[in-house]
């Protein structure tokens, strides 16, 4: 990547020598070229948030940036990244977005995220410590930046406009208003789950900003929860790629004996099933972890995995993340142990396992979505 500051080598997390898609994009270049351009006065506290690679940061290293992300993967690939420029991960504060925000934020730089909720919630936390000197510039692509999305920046920081766009890239330009009102933050969001889809019928669910479908049950999600295997005894159950912790939770009500790890790479997924396994009283055992799928959980070490994977990666459609968790639950699996998957049919995922698995069957299905299992041999 050539900035003003530099050429950098930076790559995704985890790094794969196949990986096509770049760590960054046409927005990173022109944020970081306009910053440039302008001599935006770097000094002070500069607040880099949804920096989806460490690009940004990295670039900026020298004026010693603090990244808030929600993302697990991309943090690490913000340590990989600045190592690999010869920066020292000192350089650069890493928070999460689970974590307090700096007190007072002098240049504050947004990378336009995926879910307006979790710009919402972002803008609402950091908002406090925006004062009428600091500098506001968020980016994204065209297709990223909606009427919505300006008028959160507006109606939480203070008057927006946007620039012109390149190479399908726009900025966006705040004006802080430290009189303006602001509304009270509405997240996390606290709703009851509907009757009908086993063990969590009528259940409280807590969803934190950013968690896929916060503000109800996807369909997904409910057609899986009324499929799900039963286990007894004291079982070692994953619920990967956890979201806000509806499936494993409804494993750990239907049998107190199991022991049910939540995952997920985001910080905002992680608290969410958290909140709705404790708002649940659930005399089960759960375990919440924050990580790189199932790096970490001992070979042969659990019975179940219950995942419905996603198959985008921010804008772009892969089934990267799909084959890896795969290819960790098979790992992961004693002898005997299983792995169900929901899925949208269309995207096939009976074949890669059968290609892991050796065989695989279909549980249950419908004209969008089937539920699939596979054994470890």
């Amino acid at each position: 990547m050539t900035t003003p500051w530099g050429e950098l080598a930076l790559t995704r997390f985890p790094e794969d020598p196949r990986e096509r898609l770049r760590a960054w994009d046409a927005s990173d270049e022109y944020l970081l070229q306009h910053l440039a351009d302008e001599r935006v006065p770097l000094s002070g506290t500069v607040v880099v948030a949804g920096d989806r690679w460490g690009a940004l940061v990295t670039a900026l290293a020298g004026h010693r940036p603090v990244q808030i992300t929600d993302s697990f993967l991309a943090r690490e690939a913000t340590r990989a990244n600045l190592a690999r420029n010869g920066v020292g991960v000192g350089t650069v504060g890493l928070l999460t977005t689970q974590d307090p925000p700096p007190e007072r934020i002098d240049v504050l730089l947004v990378r336009v995220p995926k879910s307006l909720a979790l710009l919402e919630d972002l803008l609402l936390r950091l908002a406090p410590a925006v004062h009428a000197g600091t500098v506001v510039v968020g980016t994204g692509m065209v297709k990223e930046i909606h009427t919505s999305t300006l008028r959160l920046f507006e109606r939480i920081l203070g008057p927006t406009r946007t620039s012109l766009a390149r190479k399908k890239a726009r900025l966006i330009f705040c004006a802080p208003d430290p009189s303006l009102e602001r509304p009270a933050n509405p997240w996390p969001y606290v709703y009851t789950l509907p009757e009908g889809i086993g063990p969590v019928s009528g259940r409280t669910v807590v969803n934190h900003a950013g968690v896929f479908c916060a503000d109800r049950l996807d369909v997904g999600t409910r057609f899986f929860l009324t499929h799900l295997p039963r286990t007894r005894g004291p079982r070692r159950v994953v619920d990967l790629g956890c979201g806000n912790g509806v499936v494993g939770t409804a494993v750990a009500l239907a049998n107190p004996d199991a022991e049910v790890l939540f995952i997920d790479e985001s910080f905002q997924a992680v608290a969410s099933a958290e909140a709705t396994f404790k708002a649940n009283g659930v005399p089960g055992h759960g375990e919440f972890r924050v990580g790189d799928g199932l790096t970490g959980v001992p070979d042969g070490s659990v019975d179940l995995v219950l995942t419905n994977p996603p198959f985008h990666s921010h804008q772009a459609t892969t089934d990267a993340t799909a084959w890896r968790m795969f290819t960790g639950a098979r790992r992961v699996l004693r002898p005997g142990g299983e792995l169900w998957v929901v899925g949208n049919r269309h995207l096939g995922y009976h074949v890669k396992l059968r290609r892991l698995f050796g065989a695989g069957e279909v549980v249950a299905g419908n004209p969008k979505f089937v539920v699939l299992r596979a054994v470890r041999r």
